[in-house]
């Protein structure tokens, strides 16, 4: 999507220096742990999408990264938004309210789909911009200088958006750049023209996973789709005398024809349950899986217990994931 500027202006040089820019991770948080990128921007042109690599974590016109947090419970919790290199704050937005765009119509903000957010000028045409944080939580006004790392805000759920995340626009001289190639996508896949724009150590962190577990852990029950998004999921924790003991996953940027599987192991290794889905019928954003027993005589077993979620894409291992919990009385 591409996103409109921001709405209060103030005219100002940047502080840059260099011709190129180096950026630092906007968001402090730890890639493939506390956030995960959830798409890149669109390299396609036409009404199709891809993405820097050819992969499909995008969609037609979106013009940025988008960092997402993995529940609802971690925006609440907060997660800071950070100056991505020095520069000058040139605008911002505050004040909208934290609202998935899928609770209300997306005309409620039409002409503010990027929400509270802010755009700060690093000079020599560079300029980055920050969208969907969390109302009343801008820490910079227009014209404020900022360093690299500074805090200008957090994640939120404001503007278009419908789950909480930041979405990362990089655009020199009023045309959008993506950093991880610094430049127009490659005509051949996976074939980089141009250096990214992250500083090293983050341009190793955001590596390109062609998809990903967002989610995981165990239950002691059915799980549902808005428990996960919640955070409520993580909080109900299953024990031995629990009525039962559910694996879960929700994963994103899956493809079609990926098959997918999820198993649960006993503390002994011998599997308990197993579900193997059919293979996927289109592309999928996400998608979640789960895996489960019923409470045997006597209660579970105290002990470890493993689950392995695998992604098999055209007839190779793609995601896999494994992860465990100590069942206690």
């Amino acid at each position: 999507m591409r996103l409109p500027v921001l709405l209060i202006a103030l005219g100002l040089s940047g502080t840059a220096s260099a011709q190129e820019i180096s950026l630092r991770l906007p968001v402090a948080c730890e890639i493939g742990r506390t956030c995960i990128i959830q798409h890149y921007a669109d390299h396609d042109s036409s009404t199709a999408a891809r993405d820097y690599r050819c992969g499909t974590l995008t969609y037609d016109g979106h013009d940025g990264t988008d960092i997402r947090l993995p529940t609802l419970a971690a925006q609440k919790a907060g997660v800071a938004v950070v100056a991505s290199a020095d520069g000058r704050v040139l605008r911002i937005r505050d004040g909208m309210e934290d609202v998935s765009v899928a609770s209300r119509s997306r005309d409620s903000v039409a002409n503010a789909e990027c929400g509270n957010g802010a755009v700060i000028d690093h000079g020599n045409g560079w300029q980055t911009q920050y969208c969907h944080m969390a109302k009343g939580s801008l820490s910079v006004k227009p014209g404020d200088a900022v360093r690299a790392g500074d805090p200008i805000g957090r994640i939120g759920l404001s503007g278009m958006t419908e789950f909480p995340h930041l979405h990362f626009t990089v655009r020199k001289d009023g045309r959008v750049v993506d950093p991880f190639t610094s430049g127009p996508a490659a005509e051949a896949c996976g074939t980089k023209q141009t250096a990214s724009l992250w500083e090293p150590s983050v341009e190793r962190a955001l590596a390109y996973q062609p998809g990903s577990v967002l989610n995981k852990g165990f239950a002691p029950g059915p799980v549902t789709m808005e428990a996960i998004e919640s955070g409520a999921a993580e909080q109900s924790v299953p024990a031995t005398a629990s009525p039962a003991l559910v694996a879960y996953v929700r994963a994103i940027g899956l493809k079609g024809g990926d098959v997918q599987s999820l198993t649960l192991f006993d503390s002994d290794g011998k599997p308990l349950a197993r579900n193997t889905a059919p293979p996927l019928d289109r592309d999928k954003a996400q998608w979640m899986m789960f895996a489960g027993i019923k409470q045997p005589a006597g209660g579970f077993r105290p002990g470890l217990y493993r689950a392995i979620y695998r992604v098999e894409r055209d007839g190779k291992p793609a995601i896999e994931q494994a992860f465990g919990i100590s069942l206690g009385p």
